[in-house]
């Protein structure tokens, strides 16, 4: 947990609600649903270091050449250009028709499955909010937050989990009563990530949202940088996991295999150094957002990647 509230991006969006003071209210005192959704606050997006979400406003066009990811002080940030892409991609509903495909998948993945506690919880929902809202299309993930039921889940040896954010539902993850004894705990590793990595392209191919080159490039590497509060490894191999989601063969060889991705099984066992060393050359350097913005995803892109 430490990790994790020490990323700088989970620190961002924790700063939204502690700047604020925007405490949930107990489930029986919550409003309903129509008037949760209250207009951003002007004063959140000001200690958020970044304008108004109402005053953001879509470039005139998508640019004809990639752009490079928006990172600034090591957390993204929305602008023009991703609020662009995004529209043109077709928007909120379109990230939850992605994002509601992509839990149906990780529902039927035996490994990823075992990670997630409740299949009723509005999973696809909140991811599709917290990716809008990263591209600037408004706060709905922030919103939702702050009128989110308080609904704790005991989990043996640790106690009461309060799902209420990213950290707190990885933590909620890491001790999911579906794991198996020996995993109960532990952190997400390389393995966990490539899979959700996988399917998780698979998903925004299948939906449309990849028809957009503009949009699947900046994608792709705005998932290079998030995955790694995940696992640290994780981020060099977004490219592959793009790569290995546009084989159609890989798809039917892994639905054949009883939805388990046979290569990566066979690289359980191997350290993080062994498994980066099967990437293309050019694609193994990583030294994250704070050390060294020359390297992918952050360096900026010559052409396509996606």
């Amino acid at each position: 947990m430490d990790l994790l509230n020490a990323d700088p991006d989970i620190r961002d969006e924790a700063l939204a609600l502690s700047k604020l003071s925007l405490g949930r209210q107990p489930a029986e005192t919550l409003k309903p649903a129509a008037k949760m959704r209250s207009a951003p606050s002007r004063l959140s997006n000001l200690l958020l270091g970044r304008r108004p979400a109402e005053t953001l406003k879509p470039a005139a066009k998508v640019p004809s050449a990639p752009i490079t990811l928006n990172v600034v002080r090591s957390t993204h940030q929305p602008s023009a250009h991703t609020v662009a892409l995004l529209t043109e991609a077709g928007g909120l509903p379109a990230l939850r028709r992605f994002t509601n495909d992509f839990y149906s998948k990780a529902f039927l993945d035996p490994h990823l499955d075992q990670l997630i506690r409740d299949h009723n919880d509005p999973h696809g929902e909140r991811f599709a909010s917290w990716i809008a809202e990263k591209m600037g299309h408004g706060t709905p993930w922030t919103a939702e937050r702050r009128t989110r039921p308080v609904c704790p889940f005991h989990a043996p040896g640790v106690g009461d989990i309060d799902v209420h954010d990213r950290s707190s539902a990885h933590f909620a993850a890491w001790h999911s009563p579906k794991r198996d004894p020996e995993d109960f705990g532990k952190h997400f590793n390389l393995h966990d990530s490539r899979i959700w990595m996988r399917l998780h392209f698979w998903a925004a191919r299948e939906q449309g949202l990849f028809e957009h080159k503009a949009f699947a490039d900046y994608y792709v590497r705005l998932i290079g940088h998030f995955v790694s509060v995940y696992e640290r490894q994780a981020p060099p191999f977004a490219r592959e996991s793009a790569r290995w989601s546009a084989d159609v063969s890989n798809i039917e060889r892994y639905l054949a295999d009883s939805r388990v991705m046979t290569d990566l099984a066979k690289l359980k066992t191997k350290s993080p150094a062994q498994v980066l060393a099967t990437l293309p050359k050019a694609e193994q350097p990583y030294h994250g957002s704070g050390d060294a913005m020359r390297t992918w995803p952050y360096e900026v892109p010559t052409s396509w990647e996606v």
